[in-house]
């Protein structure tokens, strides 16, 4: 007989199953070695004996197969072991780790950093130790999940305003007495970005605090040059910050970035940091090199740009029907989960793979392909992508009208 948590499991499973909604993980293997120049190879990897154009990497610049990284990477477990081994308030908070927290606030203007091993444990962290049943929180209707956990658990009012709507916003900003608004730089599924500049002011105005998941936009969207120039202007419309070394950096982390106050509150407090084992210094070591090179190779956002540009144009001219973004994560809205899996499964057969996206990542009837571009995209390969995008849908009858339904405000 099986017990009730075998049974529960099995009947779960195959009600995700019946859905098109179960989550598998396929092991895949890298077709090449390290590349010396990351912008003109495109990133590919071998599943089940077959390569694969790989359009569902957050890895936007190519950084992750630099070789002046992975030498990084050697020089820092060379120099401080391959792992912290302790948490940061026993022994595990090292030069390595100061360094790179130090550059972090050189970019963005803010006084203070506090590193994490990912930013879904950064964000988690933020929301249960900064808030608690005293406090209202605004929050976009689209933003990630870590944040909503976190938000959950530390008991605070949540309120969500419709996605990317200053009206929204304002609206409950007036109505409740906030004491922050939380917003993502670059919306992880839609790809568009948040009106920052007028949140802000929103924000000043309701003396409430703005917190902006940066994890889609640090280090692809407004790169600083050498002196940190336009990362900054941060500190000057965002009160908490929080960055992640996985995108756009090609590696591994996360910090939380804000005032001296906010970090050493963080430090005292915040349970994930003082009862974790710390980032490795090793990788430290390597995102601190990964911010200088994307500094130092203002080629590869240029290079990104260029691919989004070629790669919206075909789809325009193949009447493929994108989400409007600028950015890296191209969305294209097919609705139905089984319907969403067998686009991406056409895809596959053409040799290009491409993220399925259902719920709940996303509201149900609005599953999608998520399409991201590098800068390591050649352009061969982009025209291949929107070729067969274009052949796919018409294959599968796919409707040729990207819609989204209004959604409605949390009171």
């Amino acid at each position: 007989m099986s017990s009730l948590l075998e049974t529960k499991i099995s009947a779960r499973q195959q009600a995700l199953r019946e859905q098109g909604l179960l989550r598998q993980r396929k092991v895949m293997s890298i077709e090449h070695s390290l590349d010396t120049n990351a912008s003109t190879s495109s990133p590919r990897f071998v599943f089940e004996g077959r390569t694969y154009s790989n359009f569902s990497s957050n890895d936007y610049l190519g950084l992750s197969r630099v070789p002046e990284l992975a030498d990084a990477l050697h020089l820092g477990a060379q120099t401080y072991g391959v792992g912290s081994g302790a948490s940061p308030l026993v022994t595990g908070y090292s030069e390595a780790h100061f360094a790179l927290e130090r550059q972090l606030c050189s970019l963005t203007g803010h006084e203070a950093a506090l590193l994490f091993c990912s930013g879904f444990g950064a964000n988690t962290a933020l929301m249960k130790t900064l808030f608690d049943q005293q406090d209202t929180v605004i929050a976009d209707k689209l933003v990630h999940a870590s944040i909503i956990d976190g938000l959950q658990d530390s008991g605070a009012q949540l309120k969500r305003f419709l996605h990317n709507s200053l009206e929204s916003a304002e609206r409950l900003l007036v109505r409740h007495q906030a004491s922050a608004l939380i917003t993502e730089s670059v919306f992880s599924m839609d790809g568009d970005c948040a009106p920052i500049t007028d949140l802000s002011a929103l924000c000043r105005q309701h003396h409430t605090w703005l917190i902006v998941d940066d994890a889609h936009g640090f280090a692809m969207l407004n790169a600083a040059d050498a002196n940190g120039n336009a990362h900054a202007k941060a500190a000057k419309l965002i009160d908490v910050q929080v960055v992640t070394f996985g995108k756009a950096l090609g590696c591994q982390g996360a910090a939380i970035l804000g005032s001296q106050a906010l970090i050493d509150f963080l430090v005292s407090n915040a349970r994930e940091y003082i009862y974790s084992t710390s980032l490795s210094p090793a990788n430290a070591v390597l995102a601190l090199a990964a911010v200088q090179y994307s500094i130092a190779h203002p080629e590869l956002q240029q290079k990104l740009r260029a691919n989004i540009a070629l790669f919206k144009r075909l789809c325009l001219d193949a009447n493929v029907p994108l989400l409007n973004s600028d950015t890296a994560i191209q969305p294209l809205i097919i609705g139905d989960a089984q319907q969403t899996l067998q686009v991406a499964d056409e895809l596959k057969i053409a040799g290009i793979w491409v993220g399925a996206i259902r719920p709940p990542t996303v509201p149900v009837g609005s599953a999608r392909l998520r399409i991201t571009l590098t800068a390591a995209h050649s352009a061969e390969d982009i025209a291949a992508c929107a070729a067969q995008l274009a052949q796919v849908l018409k294959r599968v009858n796919i409707p040729r009208v990207s819609e989204r339904r209004a959604e409605d405000e949390y009171r």
